[in-house]
C-alpha cells in the first residue's frame, strides 16, 4: 500500500513536519544568534542622557527588553539586579530598556522604588526595539560580547545559572 492508498497520512505527515518546524522556530528564538553585531542604537537613559551600542564595546553586556506591566519581567528583575552586582566590577554592564507602550512615570517609579543599579532606558518610539529585531515578546534578552556580538537571545526568563556560566566564560575571553 502507497501512501497515496492510505487517506490522511500524507496530510497527518505534512502536519507533523510542519509542527516540527513550528518548534524548531520557536526553540531558535531562545538560542544561539550566530555572533551577529549588536545594532547600532541609541538609548535614551531615565535620567535623560544617552548610552550608545558602541558604548557597550569592551564589556559583556545584558540588554533586557522588559515592561513594568509584564509579570515574567517584575519576576526575573531581582535576578537581573543580583547578576548585575555579581558581574559588574569584572566589566559587566547591564541596559534594561522598557517597552515603547509603558509609561515613562511608571518606569521611573519602578526604576526608583526597586533601586535599580544599572542603566534604565526608554524606548518611546519603540525604534530600539525594531533595532533589536523588532522586539514584541517581553520580557526579550540579549547577552553580548566584548566586542558587540550577540552571542544569545532569550525569550522569557533566561536560566540564571547557565547565563552566569555563559557570562562568565565570555568575561574570560579577552
Amino acid at each position: 500500500m502507497t501512501e497515496l492508498d492510505r487517506p490522511g497520512l500524507s496530510r497527518r505527515r505534512s502536519l507533523a513536519a510542519m509542527a516540527a518546524l513550528g518548534a524548531a522556530a520557536t526553540l531558535g528564538l531562545a538560542g544561539c544568534a550566530g555572533g551577529e553585531a549588536a545594532p547600532d542604537s541609541t538609548f535614551v537613559l531615565l535620567d535623560g542622557s544617552k548610552a550608545t551600542t558602541a558604548d557597550l564595546k569592551g564589556k559583556v553586556t545584558l540588554v533586557n527588553f522588559w515592561a513594568t506591566t509584564c509579570v515574567s519581567c517584575v519576576k526575573e528583575m531581582p535576578q537581573i539586579v543580583a547578576t548585575w552586582h555579581k558581574y559588574q566590577g569584572q566589566g559587566f554592564d547591564t541596559v534594561a530598556v522598557a517597552m515603547e507602550y509603558d509609561p515613562p512615570n511608571w518606569v521611573l517609579n519602578f526604576a526608583q522604588s526597586r533601586q535599580l543599579p544599572f542603566k534604565v532606558a526608554l524606548d518611546n518610539t519603540g525604534e530600539v526595539a525594531r533595532q533589536w529585531g523588532d522586539v514584541k515578546l517581553t520580557p526579550t534578552t540579549y547577552l553580548v560580547d566584548k566586542q558587540g556580538r550577540i552571542v544569545k537571545r532569550y525569550v522569557g526568563e533566561p536560566d540564571f545559572a547557565a547565563l552566569h556560566q555563559l557570562i562568565e566564560k565570555l568575561l574570560a575571553q579577552t
